[in-house]
């Protein structure tokens, strides 16, 4: 029987950080950059403009044309190979995100079966080997090995497998 590999679609997939900071920048005609996001998130950068920041997200078509990461669409189906792979993303935190990141996946991902992707809440209810993530907060409940995937706001988070790309993803689990 394969292991199974649950694997979070924003800041690991799909590249969120260029399009959230492109509308913010143009909103508020600042040049906040990636780097000044080690370590923390925009809402942490501007707390006075966090709603309206989030409200970003919540616009049901911001995700539908990110960015995927690099190599990530070649890794994602080599995985296929050997393990059962599940996309596991808390849409239920952004509900009008659903149908953005559902055609997303579609249109990037098209050799996965709709059974294997997962719109939830809380990804404790998650039953896989691993769960490769940008938030280390989903580790804390899930009975798997959590794989942290570097971000800019986990870049000082330790105490984790870490991995920086897809490659590293690759060499990772199928060395």
């Amino acid at each position: 029987m394969k292991k199974r590999i649950a694997i979070d679609m924003d800041e690991v997939m799909a590249d969120f950080i260029p399009k959230h900071l492109s509308l913010y920048n143009q909103q508020y005609n600042e040049n906040i950059t990636v780097q000044e996001l080690h370590g923390c998130t925009l809402e942490s950068l501007r707390p006075d403009k966090e709603d309206i920041i989030k409200g970003y997200i919540k616009e049901p078509t911001f995700f539908r044309d990110l960015e995927v990461m690099k190599d990530c669409q070649e890794v994602i189906e080599e995985l296929t190979s050997s393990y059962e792979v599940f996309i596991t993303t808390a849409a239920m935190e952004y509900p009008t995100s659903f149908t953005a990141k559902y055609e997303w996946l579609k249109e990037h991902f098209p050799f996965l079966s709709d059974m294997n992707l997962v719109f939830c809440g809380n990804k404790s209810i998650i039953r896989a080997d691993y769960l490769i993530d940008d938030n280390s907060r989903h580790f804390k409940t899930f009975q798997g090995q959590g794989v942290l995937y570097t971000a800019p706001h986990n870049i000082h988070e330790t105490g984790q497998v870490r991995v920086n790309n897809w490659q590293e993803v690759r060499n990772y689990f199928l060395k």
